[in-house]
C-alpha cells in the first residue's frame, strides 16, 4: 500500500465497477417502496451498506469497496431518497422505521448474520441497528462516526464548523433572518416544509451545499449547486431527522447502550480533519466499545471518497476474507 494514499485518487484503491445481479422493490406496507440491490457473489459473505444523510441514497461506487468474489453486497436506498418511493417523504420515516427495513431486507434475503458497513449517518444507523439486533451483526465497519448527539448538531449547525469555513457558513446562515439565527435547524425546517416547492428547493440547495463544501480535506469551500430534486430529498430528510433528535429517547443513546454490542468486533475509519463529524465522536465510541478498533486517517476529511479513507476501508474488507 502506498505510504501516501492521499496523493492517489480514491478510484485507484477500489475494485472494478460491477453490476447488480438482483434488483427489487420492497413494499413496507406503510406507504413506502424501498429499492434494494445485490451484487457480487450470491453465495458470498453478506455485507449490507448503509448510506449517509439521512437522505443521501446509494451510488454504484459503493459496490466497489468489496471483492466481488468474496462478498454478497447489498445496497438499498433508505425511505424517501434515491430510487425509493415516495421521494422526499417524511411520513412514516423515522430511525425505527429504517431499523425495521434493515430487518425486513435481511429476512427476505434469507440472511442469518451480516457485516454492516456504514458511514456518517450510515454509521449512526449501523450502530442503532446493531444495538437493537446484536445477534444479526457479525461485524461493524464504520466511517466518519456520527452519534446523533446535540453537541454534534451544535458543532455543525450552530457555528462551530463555521469558525473554520466562515465564507461557506455565511452562505448557509445569512439567508435566514437575524431573529431566527438561534436555531438554524428549525429555521430551515420551516422553509423546507413550506409547501412552496420553489422555496423548498432554494433552501434545500443551500442546506446541501453547506455540507458538500466541508466534505473533503481538499475542499475550496464551494459546495456547488446540487440538482434541485436531489437536494430537496436530502435536505428535507436530514433536517427532519435532526429536528427530531434522530428519534432517539435520549441524548447520547448510542453511547449509553454500547454495551449491547460488546461482543461484536468492529473497525472505525475516521478522517483526522473531518469537519462534519469530528473525530471526538469516533474516539468516544471506541473508548466504550472494547472490540471497536479506531483508525484515524491523516490528511483526510469526511467523505467516503477521500483516498486515505477509501484505501483503509478496502484494506479492512480484504482482511476479513480469504
Amino acid at each position: 500500500m502506498d505510504k501516501f494514499p492521499s496523493q492517489k485518487r480514491a478510484s485507484e484503491f477500489l475494485y472494478p465497477a460491477i453490476e447488480p445481479y438482483d434488483r427489487r422493490s420492497l413494499d413496507t406496507g406503510d406507504g413506502h417502496v424501498i429499492y434494494v440491490e445485490q451484487s457480487g457473489n450470491p453465495q458470498g459473505v453478506p455485507v449490507i451498506v448503509l448510506h449517509g444523510g439521512p437522505g443521501g441514497g446509494c451510488s454504484p461506487a459503493m459496490r466497489r469497496y468489496f471483492d466481488q468474489n468474496w462478498y454478497r453486497i447489498i445496497l438499498f436506498d433508505q425511505r424517501g431518497c434515491g430510487k425509493s418511493l415516495p421521494n422526499a417523504s417524511v411520513i412514516n420515516n423515522t430511525t425505527w422505521h429504517l431499523v425495521e427495513d434493515i430487518e425486513r431486507i435481511r429476512s427476505q434475503l434469507g440472511i442469518e448474520r451480516m457485516i454492516v458497513f456504514g458511514g456518517s449517518w450510515g454509521a449512526t444507523l449501523s450502530l442503532i441497528y446493531a444495538i437493537s439486533h446484536p445477534t444479526r451483526v457479525s461485524h461493524l465497519v464504520l466511517r466518519g462516526v456520527f452519534l446523533a448527539m446535540q453537541r454534534e448538531l451544535d458543532w455543525f449547525y450552530g457555528g462551530g464548523a463555521g469558525q473554520f469555513w466562515p465564507d461557506a457558513w455565511d452562505r448557509f446562515s445569512k439567508i435566514i433572518p437575524d431573529n431566527e439565527q438561534d436555531d438554524l435547524i428549525a429555521a430551515y425546517n420551516r422553509r423546507l416544509f413550506s409547501g412552496n416547492r420553489d422555496e423548498e428547493i432554494r433552501f434545500a440547495r443551500a442546506w446541501s451545499a453547506w455540507e458538500n463544501a466541508l466534505a473533503t480535506v481538499a475542499s475550496t469551500g464551494e459546495g456547488g449547486m446540487p440538482p434541485g430534486e436531489y437536494a430537496r430529498a436530502f435536505a428535507r430528510l436530514e433536517n427532519h431527522y435532526f429536528a427530531n433528535n434522530s428519534f432517539l429517547d435520549e441524548d447520547g443513546w448510542i453511547l449509553n447502550n454500547v454495551d449491547r454490542i460488546a461482543d461484536i468486533p468492529g473497525a472505525v475509519v475516521q478522517g483526522r480533519y473531518d469537519m462534519i463529524c469530528p473525530p471526538a465522536s469516533a474516539y468516544a465510541l471506541c473508548e466504550r466499545w472494547t472490540k471497536g478498533r479506531l483508525q484515524i486517517i491523516k490528511n483526510a476529511g469526511h467523505a467516503l471518497s477521500e483516498p486515505g479513507i477509501s484505501a483503509a476501508l478496502v484494506r479492512q474488507m480484504d482482511s476479513m476474507v480469504g
